[in-house]
């Protein structure tokens, strides 16, 4: 019986945990997943952009698939858009080498500082919030 209710237990505190993660806790506030979702998108659609992943160039439509595919992979360990960024969106998992963009205007910046300074705005706690 006692372990029933450890099993309960630890049930209910997991289903507490993840519906933190995606039921907002006030209308108009982004719940975690949310701003992961925002951050994908904007890999997605920044104009010109190339995303390089060991060595390799990609458009927006293909790092944005590998990062769902991260995401998907390591969602028991991500819990907010800050751990998004470290562990699925920083760097390759095979090799350590970080994620870079290199911009329409050949400004090359890496993916952890971008997705960092976007998370900012979208919580508004950075330029052009």
């Amino acid at each position: 019986m006692v372990r029933v209710i450890v099993v309960l237990s630890a049930l209910v505190t997991h289903h507490q945990a993840a519906s933190a993660a995606t039921t907002p806790t006030k209308p108009g506030v982004l719940t975690e997943n949310d701003k992961i979702e925002a951050l994908i998108d904007a890999i997605e659609r920044l104009p010109g952009a190339r995303f390089v992943r060991n060595d390799k160039e990609y458009d927006g439509p293909a790092a944005a698939k590998h990062l769902r595919s991260k995401w998907t992979w390591q969602r028991s360990s991500i819990k907010t858009a800050r751990d998004f960024i470290r562990l699925a969106a920083t760097s390759s998992s095979q090799t350590g080498r970080p994620y870079l963009i290199r911009f329409a205007d050949g400004r090359v910046m890496k993916s952890a500082d971008f997705l960092g300074n976007e998370l900012d705005r979208l919580e508004g706690k950075g330029p052009g919030k």
